[in-house]
């Protein structure tokens, strides 16, 4: 029998270990056309505003009357508003504000969701317009929906605001004007001078729609008091996305009397110049 010293067996069964080894990297490696998977795009945004800031207190005397009357210890908690509990900040975040005046309640909130997609093969812009789309469809409403001709507004009146599928007409306030004016209020919002109802109403308000010229996205939905509640109670919701953030914006009024209705166009505008100002923010 051959003797095979120690150290030169050891040597041999390296040299063989070494050897297998490069043959399976080397046979892997040089498969061909073996695919290769390019990461999807990460969102734009990695971060969320502190919502409770998102706001500037000029903007929130506007939207909240009669807070600004009151003393400086309320004004100041009215304004500081309500942040929304959340176990992670960088995902969701949220903000309530509410004024209550002897005329009526103002509430408003403010919702920021930053989307992440955990699919490599889906970006977290795509992931976020899968988001905003079942809000959309949870309104009623469908981004494919198109205006009809203006001059059949009046016609179709009643049937838009069932279908709540029309696009934001032109007459809208697609420049998202900064703070308007709550200066005549009073014929705005259905009151004379005496506090009695006028002709206003929540049907004169635009119906539910997609809008234009707002994010990647958006839609307002307008939210009347419900059929058979004798409270004035309106809400108008806006949402709207911007690559991978999706925002939500809710205003509405609650009357002191029964028998004064919420302006629910004013609601509309104020809610989508907010939204604007938002996105703007967002887009810095």
């Amino acid at each position: 029998m051959a003797y095979v010293p120690g150290v030169a067996l050891l040597a041999a069964l390296v040299v063989g270990c070494s050897a297998g080894a490069d043959g399976n990297a080397n046979g892997a490696d040089s498969k061909a056309g073996s695919p290769t998977v390019t990461p999807a795009p990460p969102g734009k945004y990695l971060t969320l505003p502190a919502p409770c800031r998102a706001v500037p207190r000029s903007t929130l005397k506007d939207l909240l009357p009669g807070a600004a009357e009151l003393p400086g210890d309320q004004q100041d908690k009215v304004f500081r508003g309500s942040a929304a509990v959340t176990y992670d900040t960088d995902r969701k975040v949220g903000c309530s504000w509410k004024s209550d005046a002897p005329s009526a309640t103002r509430s408003l909130s403010i919702d920021f969701e930053r989307v992440v997609s955990y699919d490599p093969a889906v970006s977290d812009d795509d992931r976020a317009d899968t988001v905003y789309a079942k809000k959309e469809k949870a309104a009623g409403l469908s981004s494919s929906a198109t205006p009809g001709p203006p001059e059949e507004k009046d016609k179709k009146g009643e049937e838009s605001e069932e279908s709540g599928k029309t696009k934001d007409p032109a007459g809208a306030d697609a420049t998202g004007s900064a703070d308007p004016s709550p200066s005549g209020s009073s014929s705005e919002s259905g009151q004379g001078t005496d506090g009695a109802p006028g002709s206003s109403s929540p049907e004169e308000a635009l119906p539910s729609r997609i809008l234009d010229n707002l994010g990647d996205a958006a839609f307002l939905q307008d939210l009347p008091k419900r059929a058979g509640s004798t409270a004035q109670h309106h809400s108008v919701s806006v949402v709207f996305r911007t690559s991978n953030v999706v925002v939500t914006v809710r205003y509405a009024e609650q009357p002191a009397l029964i028998t004064q209705v919420p302006d629910g166009r004013e609601l509309q505008e104020k809610a989508q110049a907010l939204a604007r100002k938002l996105a703007e923010a967002l887009s810095e």
